[in-house]
């Protein structure tokens, strides 16, 4: 079975269909940027773009960067605040949303570094933000939002996203210090058994991996920044 899965972060919206058997894109994924400002309806046609370019009729799923409960959103610190309290689903056309760490760690649970893993996982995606997905015995506890967490009085995304290295012109071995005082503060509160790195970062994890060094084992995402896009079509599916 194919299922549409649609991503959307705060620079990329990005799609593809994916055999929801395998966890394979069956298609080329298609990214356009994320409108500035990120509105719902701008938003939304870039969604709806992406569904004609691969004249799609059947299920979609499409991740959003926040809380989504039941469809609507509840929190969209990163893209823009006419979000919330809208029903995404609805927005989108009965398409099936969820949060965007949230499918990116349903993917890699199913199908990477997650997969047949008891106890507390853990997935964080650094990208715009920090995203979350946390596991109980491969269940996933929805909408945890530990990129908010306080670090040194400011949120840890606004210390240790990939955005801040880029925009702070870190490097690598820098932003991995920021980084591992990050995980060391999440690994204290939860003990997770395993730490997944997800987001676009995680194509670059042998830059900063090597550097950080916490009790809990940590990889790198095995589908990369693909997950999200996955984790979407599986949830659809």
């Amino acid at each position: 079975m194919e299922v549409l899965g649609i991503d959307i972060g705060g620079s990329g919206i990005k799609g593809a269909p994916v055999d929801v058997a395998s966890g394979q894109l069956t298609q080329e994924r298609l990214r356009i940027p994320t409108p500035q400002p990120a509105r719902p309806e701008p938003v939304a046609e870039v969604v709806a773009e992406i569904v004609k370019h691969f004249s799609w009729s059947g299920p979609v799923g499409v991740t959003f960067p926040g809380v989504v409960m039941d469809g609507v959103v509840r929190t969209a610190p990163n893209l823009d605040q006419a979000w919330v309290g809208v029903d995404a689903g609805k927005l989108f056309d009965g398409a099936r949303v969820l949060n965007d760490a949230d499918a990116a760690g349903i993917a890699e649970v199913t199908f990477g570094q997650g997969r047949g893993k008891r106890g507390t996982v853990l997935m964080l995606t650094f990208g715009t933000g920090i995203g979350s997905a946390l596991f109980v015995d491969g269940t996933l506890v929805p909408n945890t939002e530990f990129g908010h967490l306080e670090l040194r009085g400011k949120e840890a995304e606004h210390r240790a996203s990939d955005r801040v290295r880029e925009e702070r012109n870190l490097n690598w071995d820098k932003w991995a210090e920021r980084v591992e005082e990050y995980l060391r503060h999440v690994d204290m509160l939860l003990s997770p058994s395993l730490i997944i790195i997800g987001g676009g970062v995680s194509k670059k994890a042998d830059k900063f991996l090597p550097h950080i060094k916490v009790d809990t084992r940590v990889v790198p995402a095995a589908l990369q920044n693909e997950a999200g896009i996955i984790g979407a079509a599986l949830v659809a599916a």
